[in-house]
Order: C-alpha cells, then structure tokens, then sequence
C-alpha cells in the first residue's frame, strides 16, 4: 500500500466488504473480490477494530431535506423567519438557529445545509462504560485476570442480579477494546485476551482439523457409556498434548462434568513418558475422579493398556482426524495458547508455572456452567460423592 494514499471503497463496497467479513471470509478472499491486498483490507477493518460501524440514520426531530428547501425558498421569498417555521410547524428558534449555522439568510443553501448537517453528526455517541466508571474499572480489573468478555459479562449478571446498571455485553467490551478510539479501556488490556487479534473475527470463520496417528487395541469412543456422554457424573476426562518450539509438549487434561484443567509436564512426546506423567498425576485424584479418559489418535497413547493397569482408567480413542468428538479439551487448549503461544519453547516451563496457569483456568467463570468456576463446580461435585 503507498505510504500517504487513502484507500478508498464506495459506500455499496464497504458494505460487501463488512458482509463477507461477517460471514467469514478471510482478509485474502475479500481483497481479491475488491482487486486489493490483504493489507488494505486489514486496514479497513482494523479502523473500526473489525466490528461493523452501525448504519447510519438521520435523527426524526433532524430537518429534513425537503424541510431546508422550503426554508430556502422562504428565505428567497423575503418570508420572516417566523412564518417559514410556522409553515413548517417547527419552532422559530429552530430555523432560526438552521438559518444562522449554514452562511445566514445571503448564502443559505438547502443541499449544502444538508450535506453539512449530516456530516457534522458523525460524532461517535459515549458507550457504556465511559459512563459508568465503577463498572468499568470491573471490568479492566477482570481483564487483567485474563477472564474473557463474555465470563465478565456473565459474572456481572450473576454477581448483581437486581443491579441493571451493573450490566454490559461482551460486545460492548471489544468494541471497547477494539476502538482506541473512544478512549475508555487501555491499549494494554488487549494482551490479556486469548487470541492475539486486534480485531474481531467473525464466529463463522473456519478451523481446519488435523490427521493422526494410529492406535493398537484402541477402544473407540463409540463404546464409552452414556455416563460419559451426558456429563452428569464427575471423573471422566480428555486429554491431548499441546505442542511448541522444539518438539516440546504440555499434557492437558480436562474434566468433562466441571471442565476443570489439569497441566502436566512432560519430558517428551514419548509414548512412555507420556503415559509415566498421566498415571503419577492421576494415581494423586480421588476415587471417584477416576473413570475415564479420552484420547485423540496421537501415537503418545500408544501404551494406553499401561495407563489403565497403573490407574484403573479406561482409555477411548477418537475416530481419526474427529478433534470435536473431544471439544471440551479442545476448546481448552485454545483458551490455553494465551499462556502458550505457538512456536514457544513449553520445555523451559516448570509443574509449578503450568499449575498456576490452570489455577487461572480453573478460577475464570464459564458460560457452558451458568458462569461458575471449573473449581467451585468440581468441589461441589467431589463433595456429594462423599
């Protein structure tokens, strides 16, 4: 893009370019429908921080067009100001103040009044949390504890029930965060969101699955008992390992009743390594923790009969290259990447640095449990099995 040119769509462009934007299409598709780079559009988006800007309308007590053009011809007619707003059914002070704002009665000009008023509306109305200080400095104050948008918005709700003033969407959070513009939560807050995005992306785009290795004797989810599926019983976990830089790997375990996280140093993706790590860890759980686990096709499971004969956990394999069928973990090693970027080095981190990343995970309200804490739901589910 030339240093100093204005990128410049028309009005019908930008508004293609934000529907495809919504309905997920990438930076390169949209700039190849528009004969622009990907940059450009990036730029485009990035303005308004990836968020559609609201269509515009004129305000209904706004004059309107043919309203000024009456003024105009009023004013040629040599009419008093007070009997052009009586024709108008306005009052006098309002054209009055329209007459004067636009050259006065020698240079008013209908079209140029009008073109003149709407743009000196465009003035970006105070959001929410710039109003309300108390709730935003909540809301800064859950940022920095790495909590989502969506778990502050949902907090709030339950926290104060019968407080409306004590409400705000996630939406309103990223527009906040996302439009530096309106000046209301700090540039460095945008760290502690998941994803490293500076803008945000649309809900339905595209997440590309992987393929996997091959287990011997692999037991398939298909046969796990419908205990298992339905969430009501606490014990029955998923597991994976995250990778990064130099073939270092972090074992990640979720619980499928409370979502609670464990984190596991290993040595290597070894499978006997692997499986030594898991069984120490699990062999330290409660009875009634242990039950199952769900294993993608990763060949570090391959000595899955070891696990179950130190553990007395039964090991279920995904079907190949079917990462949903074990979303819970999944969606955890996505909220876990905020602490673990990719390419990062995860061999330098110690038990005790991957136990207070999952005490944060595992402190964070959760939609999918009515905005309770992994934490709180698990001790609640351990403490009735007792």
């Amino acid at each position: 893009m030339t240093q100093g040119k204005r990128v410049r769509l028309s009005a019908a462009q930008r508004t293609d370019m934000w529907c495809r934007w919504k309905a997920g299409h990438s930076l390169h598709q949209i700039g190849r429908a528009f004969g622009k780079e990907h940059a450009v559009i990036y730029f485009l988006l990035a303005r308004h921080g990836g968020i559609a800007p609201a269509v515009r309308r004129r305000s209904r007590r706004a004059l309107t067009l043919a309203e000024r053009e009456d003024i105009s011809r009023g004013i040629a007619c040599g009419s008093s100001i007070r009997d052009i707003a009586k024709g108008l059914e306005r009052a006098a002070s309002t054209v009055s103040r329209e007459v004067a704002r636009h050259g006065g009665r020698p240079q008013y000009r209908a079209s140029e009044a009008d073109h003149q008023a709407w743009e000196s509306a465009l003035r970006p109305k105070r959001c929410l949390l710039a109003l309300h200080g108390k709730l935003r400095e909540i809301v800064a104050s859950k940022l920095i504890l790495d909590w989502s948008p969506e778990q502050i918005s949902g907090w709030l709700k339950r926290q104060y029930p019968e407080d409306e003033t004590m409400r705000v969407s996630h939406e309103t959070i990223y527009r906040s965060l996302f439009i530096q513009a309106r000046g209301v939560l700090k540039k460095e807050l945008i760290q502690h969101l998941r994803s490293p995005r500076r803008i945000r992306r649309s809900r339905h785009s595209r997440i590309g699955g992987q393929s996997r290795g091959q287990i011997v004797d692999a037991i398939s989810i298909r046969k796990r008992p419908a205990e298992i599926e339905d969430r009501a019983i606490p014990g029955h976990w998923e597991g994976d390992l995250l990778g990064g830089a130099r073939n270092s790997h972090i074992a990640t375990l979720v619980e499928r009743h409370s979502r609670y996280t464990a984190l596991i140093k290993v040595p290597s993706k070894d499978t006997a390594a692997v499986v030594a790590a898991l069984s120490r860890h699990v062999r330290k759980l409660p009875t009634s923790l242990r039950r199952s686990l769900t294993w993608d096709r990763g060949l570090e499971m391959a000595k899955h009969k070891t696990f179950t004969v130190a553990t007395n956990v039964k090991v279920y394999f995904c079907d190949p290259q079917s990462p949903w069928q074990r979303g819970t973990n999944e969606n955890t090693n996505g909220l876990l990447r905020q602490y673990f970027p990719k390419r990062t080095d995860l061999s330098g981190y110690s038990q005790s640095d991957l136990d207070k990343v999952a005490l944060r995970l595992n402190q964070r309200p959760r939609k999918t449990l009515g905005f309770e804490t992994p934490a709180s739901r698990l001790q609640a589910s351990v403490a009735m099995t007792h």
